[in-house]
């Protein structure tokens, strides 16, 4: 296609786009009246629309996932060079960044030992929804072949993965789902179920509980996010992780952490489930795994889980008979290594906490400000404001009205996100995730622009 990286004239991308792009998640009625936003520039942490309008990005490409910012030359070199060396094999062979940036990874993750390549997180999830039920088939005589999920978690996009959704707005109209997937309490203490002091214990014993009631001997897996994403940006309390370990160690449950959101730095460190000291069975990561440069996304398990699949090599059906075919891509784990590197030579870790305690803090005074802030919660560069339209009984704001703050902010230059299509009456959640390049001025730029929102909004 002609002159696209030097095309002035942008109507006619526009154009094309309303005529012809079939967008994620949004109402495309309004397009036949304004435009469709086209992203043509990144720099850092900022991006430039077809209109030449300049925004501060505070989500991160939208959906958590360009962790060390737009424009990184260095990644862009290294996937143009793998693939003119080797760009595609199927996973039935290896390749050398696939082979490389896995030991690179296993080294971040203790205990871990394997991955799985393939190119979404919907993907990552389903494949150990997969190797639980193959498990159950080949070593529990089809017994322990349930999978639990929780309350307000969100996991994919297939009909698989949306069977494990516990947002009911993003599964609504796509079922009948398949059977053997059961839903656990969430765990936000802002909106406790229990009045417990030790809300933390008690949300975790809620899962015995599920486990109880369906029998341990159904139950193979737990699918939970370490920090809730979409459904609120929910930070678990103090011993819950540690009660949900001994429950799954009790009743041979396997734990499955999903991280497509939280993994490589969002919350200032490598991955979430590290912040509670945990040994997961299974870690999915996807979105900033290579920041968007590149479609990758990792399933990693232990040995013992990896020995299931091959203890009777005589038996032809009794190995992982499965395939991703990007998976294969060369051009995912070369991008994913040089994100990695960056990370590391950079000390974006450590940023991430700073800008992390730096955001929150902001967030606190703009509550004390606000009265429509209930609640403020957050780990490292991923943080939310919960709205209401009052403290005292926590009355969920009304989702138009959050709405308008993200799109007045949005009239400002800085692009942030909420909780949308996911809870009814609950989509009440400011969403706020940075590249972990974040500075001091840039997170005061972002919670500026939404105490200005607030303010025109609310008064």
């Amino acid at each position: 296609m002609e002159g696209i990286s030097g095309m002035n004239d942008m109507s006619r991308v526009v154009e094309a786009d309303r005529a012809h792009v079939w967008h994620h998640l949004i109402q495309h009625k309004q397009f036949e009246t304004v435009d469709p936003r086209v992203i043509v520039e990144g720099k850092g942490m900022r991006v430039w629309d077809a209109k030449g309008r300049e925004f501060i990005d505070a989500v991160s490409g939208a959906v958590w996932t360009v962790n060390v910012g737009y424009g990184r030359e260095s990644i862009a070199n290294v996937v143009r060079d793998q693939l003119i060396k080797m760009n595609y094999f199927a996973g039935v062979g290896g390749s050398v960044p696939g082979a490389l940036f896995a030991e690179k990874l296993i080294e971040k993750m203790p205990g871990l030992t394997r991955v799985y390549y393939s190119n979404s997180g919907s993907e990552a999830n389903e494949k150990v929804y997969k190797m639980v039920r193959q498990i159950s088939h080949r070593h529990h005589g089809g017994k322990k072949n349930k999978i639990l999920y929780r309350e307000r978690d969100y996991h994919g996009t297939t009909i698989g993965t949306l069977a494990t959704s516990g947002q009911p707005e993003r599964a609504a109209m796509y079922g009948p789902f398949p059977d053997g997937f059961v839903m656990v309490p969430h765990c936000l203490e802002y909106r406790k179920q229990w009045d417990v002091e030790n809300y933390g214990e008690r949300a975790a014993d809620a899962i015995e509980e599920v486990i109880l009631r369906e029998g341990p001997d159904t139950v193979g897996c737990i699918v939970l996010e370490p920090v809730t994403a979409g459904g609120g940006v929910i930070v678990p309390p103090a011993g819950y992780w540690e009660r949900v370990q001994e429950i799954c160690k009790k009743y041979s449950v396997l734990l499955h952490i999903d991280e497509v959101v939280c993994g490589v730095g969002r919350t200032g460190l490598w991955f979430g489930y590290q912040n509670y000291g945990i040994k997961p069975d299974f870690v999915t990561m996807a979105k900033g795994v290579a920041s968007g440069y590149a479609a990758i996304s990792c399933t990693v398990t232990t040995e013992e889980v990896f020995a299931m699949f091959k203890d009777d090599a005589a038996d032809p059906m009794s190995y992982f008979r499965d395939i991703s075919t990007f998976g294969g891509c060369t051009s995912g784990p070369a991008a994913a290594m040089e994100n990695m590197r960056i990370i590391e030579d950079e000390g974006l870790l450590d940023n991430t906490l700073r800008m992390g305690k730096r955001t929150v803090d902001n967030l606190w005074a703009l509550m004390e400000k606000h009265k429509v802030i209930g609640d403020v919660r957050g780990a490292g560069l991923f943080c939310g404001a919960e709205l209401v339209a009052d403290r005292k009984t926590k009355e969920p704001m009304d989702e138009k009205k959050v709405a308008a703050v993200v799109s007045e902010c949005n009239a400002q230059g800085v692009i942030i996100g909420m909780t949308n299509r996911s809870l009814p009456g609950l989509n009440n959640t400011l969403c706020l995730s940075p590249a972990l390049i974040a500075t001091a001025d840039d997170i005061d730029e972002i919670t500026g622009a939404i105490d200005n929102a607030l303010t025109k909004v609310f008064g």
